[in-house]
């Protein structure tokens, strides 16, 4: 399988050294050229970068897919061409985290899952310790409501 992945749920699967759950879990991910360049702008972390320069041989560039012409005018670059990708590859799921991009791609059909939802499969997979990937998580600038956490943790 294929999945097609936007830069946010990257980093931060990079920044807490989760990245690996997608290989099991996808087999194989596609991003476009766009996710790439904004992965390797200088603000970026350092860890990301470095992740970026060493793609792993299951992590595929993908030329810039022109942005469909159909998807809303208020979506980043990343995000239109990863939908644009997704949807001119056929993926069964799009991995993202912006509230627009996510409604964007649910609009045309796609399967959206977030950081949130990787580490929560991941789980459900033995790929990690949920906990451990949560705290990691909430000491970047992921935001992430304590109810939320909670719900995941399953003490609700």
């Amino acid at each position: 399988m294929i999945v097609v992945a936007d830069t946010s749920p990257l980093n931060y699967l990079i920044l807490i050294d989760c990245v690996h759950v997608l290989e099991p879990m996808y087999g194989r991910v596609a991003i476009p050229e766009a996710v790439r360049a904004e992965m390797l702008r200088p603000q970026t972390p350092d860890a990301v970068r470095a992740w970026v320069n060493r793609l792993p041989t299951w992590v595929e560039v993908h030329s810039p897919t022109p942005p469909a012409k159909f998807l809303a005018p208020n979506l980043g670059l990343g995000e239109s061409q990863a939908i644009s990708l997704a949807l001119a590859l056929k993926a069964p799921v799009i991995v993202i985290d912006e509230i627009v991009g996510r409604k964007e791609a649910q609009a045309h059909g796609l399967r959206v899952i977030g950081t949130l939802g990787i580490l929560r499969d991941a789980q459900e997979l033995n790929l990690l310790d949920l906990k451990t990937a949560i705290e990691r998580l909430k000491a970047t600038n992921f935001r992430i409501p304590s109810e939320v956490v909670a719900k995941l943790l399953g003490q609700e």
